[in-house]
């Protein structure tokens, strides 16, 4: 949204389909600036380089909004701790090495039966094993310090975004692979953050470890010289090179029989992510799924989808079992290779047994260092996954964001009115995502207190123009204006019920403690919930205990706390009998007499409520403004309507 644009106030948005609604400062303030703009795959490659080619920039677009995390606008503790965890490698290091030089001195003093130098060596090792306990400890206490605050400082800048200018719902309206972003902000939030820290510690504590380590090898192990064939050969360093040599044996291997392990994880985690939203669908629809009796066919739809579920993890168990057949069997192979190793130089005595068991454990610690990825091929398969996952959502978001701020694309401007207009549309046009119109060229304005009904078939394009003026539709041209300093409120047909207490409930979107008990209570009884009063402090499941009739009838009691000068109702009124509908509608009218009311609605009782009727009708290439009436109020089926309006006049 550009900055010139004019918003109305922030009670903007009573419900899920609110307008405008508020985003997260936190996470806004650490937004880049400008979204990146997505690099589409260079011509001519097939679908399988341009897959692969896709792949590459999601990485790369995860890490542009991740790394901010460690800039001037990211967390302040972020460099403090990630000095602190490579200081506590380091010395990590340093102790290991303590310990296997350690490891040489005890050995060579039990070799010579050397009491005095094993009691004296023996008392040294419990500070070891404390300094050792104390820092890897600390090491793992400031890793996960890290891993706790950069998902939470990413968390809030992706929520921040998704949130913001009711983008969490423009994303079903576009395409793009955004599906279940409840599961891209969570759990696979939750790895693309903890695993790249875990890594890099990894990465750097086997780098430290093997560099170390191969000086001690090629200190001690020397040259190991041959009779092959007759001649003699000597090898430089022979236990150096006879551990690179086994970990490019091992690494290898895992990278052929893992080399699929990447696509696996990614599918697994997306039909697991699939497998949850349709559960969650299943228990938030329960009361018209039970009344249908949809039991079995939603049975078949879950089976179905966790046939899925079972499928990729068959196959995420064989890659398992392949890449366990390398690492258990390194396990078992690398302490004994060094001994083999060095056991002709022990033979003949030019080294001693502390040296051997020196050198052992250096190859261990130097061969745990090369197989780094044998041991976390998986957790980097399954972060690769992730780490796209969550990617795909950045990018469909940084298209919302491009869309809000080009001067070029299509969309509908904001602005103020002038004089003693309220609310006005000009030369509006609505259209999706692909540039399809829905409602074009619409041209109104309503003056402060009018109450304007709008009609037509379905499909017309009624809802999408509501959605339009309260700012959620963003596609199209032309602009809505609103007077300055006005506020403006959503009641959409079908209301949203936040968890908690019915306080709560009833103050959304504003915090429960907005208003007083009394407060609350009085318009409760306004509105035909009186029997609520007593209920206010009790937290229950109210999405599901209200019938459809009270939760329509809650929105109203919002609504009259609120007392906005703008309200736009869709159907608000359709889950009520027509004598309830009646007396809300009197209700909101006796008690906000000078609000400007918009309103969609098929009920032609409802224009009696009404001093103005537009009508949009469906033509090909978009809905049009077909008429704009004055409403002369007429006598109801029961003649109750008029005798109300006229008394009041």
């Amino acid at each position: 949204m550009k900055n010139n644009d004019v918003e109305p106030k922030p009670v903007a948005g009573a419900d899920e389909t609110a307008a405008e609604t508020k985003s997260s400062q936190d996470g806004q303030d650490n937004v880049e600036e400008l979204p990146p703009e997505e690099v589409e795959p260079a011509a001519g490659l097939t679908p399988e380089e341009a897959e692969e080619a896709r792949r590459k920039y999601l990485l790369k677009r995860f890490w542009i909004s991740a790394r901010g995390f460690w800039s001037r606008r990211g967390d302040k503790l972020a460099w403090p701790f990630t000095l602190g965890l490579l200081a506590m490698i380091g010395i990590n290091v340093a102790i290991q090495y303590g310990v296997n030089v350690w490891n040489r001195g005890i050995f060579d003093a039990i070799e010579k039966r050397d009491a005095a130098t094993v009691y004296s060596l023996a008392s040294v090792f419990p500070f070891l094993v404390l300094g050792s306990v104390f820092i890897v400890t600390s090491q793992v206490y400031v890793r996960m310090r890290i891993q706790r605050r950069w998902r939470s400082w990413l968390t809030k800048v992706m929520v921040g975004r998704w949130i913001a200018n009711g983008r969490y719902y423009q994303l079903n309206l576009i395409d793009g692979d955004h599906k279940n972003p409840e599961a891209r902000l969570s759990e696979d939030m939750r790895i693309a953050t903890e695993a790249p820290v875990d890594f890099v510690s990894g990465v750097i504590a086997a780098f430290v470890s093997a560099s170390t380590f191969i000086v001690v090898l090629w200190t001690i192990g020397g040259a190991l010289t041959l009779s092959i064939g007759g001649t003699w050969v000597t090898i430089p360093g022979f236990l150096v090179i006879a551990a690179i040599i086994y970990a490019a044996v091992t690494s290898t291997s895992i990278a052929f029989i893992a080399r699929n392990f990447v696509e696996v994880s990614e599918v697994k985690n997306q039909v697991e992510a699939e497998y949850r939203y349709t559960l969650t669908r299943v228990r938030e629809n329960g009361e018209s799924i039970a009344l249908l009796g949809g039991e079995e066919e939603e049975r078949s739809d879950l089976d179905k989808r966790f046939g899925n579920v079972r499928r990729q993890w068959r196959l995420m168990a064989q890659q398992y079992m392949r890449t366990t057949v390398v690492s258990n069997g390194s396990v078992l192979i690398a302490p004994v290779v060094p001994l083999l190793l060095c056991a002709p130089k022990f033979l003949d005595g030019s080294m001693s047994l502390g040296e051997v068991m020196q050198a052992a454990s250096a190859f261990t610690i130097v061969q745990s260092a090369f197989g780094w990825l044998v041991d976390n091929y998986p957790r980097l398969a399954d972060w690769n996954a992730c780490a796209r996952r969550v990617a795909s959502l950045m990018m469909s978001l940084d298209g919302l964001e491009r869309a809000e701020r080009s001067e070029t694309f299509g969309r509908i401007i904001r602005g103020e009115t002038e004089g003693d207009t309220m609310l006005s549309l000009k030369d509006v046009s609505v259209s999706l995502g692909d540039g399809t119109a829905v409602v074009k060229e619409t041209d109104v304005e309503i003056g402060a207190g009018e109450r304007v009904l709008v009609s037509g078939e379905s499909g017309s394009g009624k809802s999408t123009l509501i959605r339009a003026i309260s700012g959620l539709w963003p596609w199209g041209g032309g602009s809505v204006n609103f007077r300055a300093d006005s506020q403006l409120f959503m009641l959409p047909q079908r209301p949203y019920i936040p968890a908690g207490t019915l306080r709560r409930a009833v103050s959304y979107p504003q915090p429960a403690e907005s208003w007083t008990a009394e407060e609350i209570g009085a318009a409760l009884d306004k509105v035909g919930l009186g029997q609520l009063k007593d209920k206010i402090e009790d937290e229950a499941p109210w999405d599901q205990t209200l019938s459809g009739g009270e939760k329509q009838r809650l929105t109203f009691a919002r609504l009259l706390l609120n007392a906005p000068d703008i309200i736009v109702m869709d159907e608000a009124t359709a889950a009520l009998d027509e004598k309830s509908q009646d007396k809300m509608m009197q209700t909101v009218i006796d008690e906000l007499p000078d609000a400007t009311i918009i309103s969609v609605a098929h009920r032609a009782e409802l224009e009696a409520f009404h001093s103005r009727k537009i009508t949009l009708e469906r033509r090909e290439g978009g809905a049009k403004l077909v008429s704009d009436i004055e409403l002369i109020p007429r006598k109801s089926r029961r003649g109750s309507v008029l005798r109300r309006i006229v008394k009041r006049k």
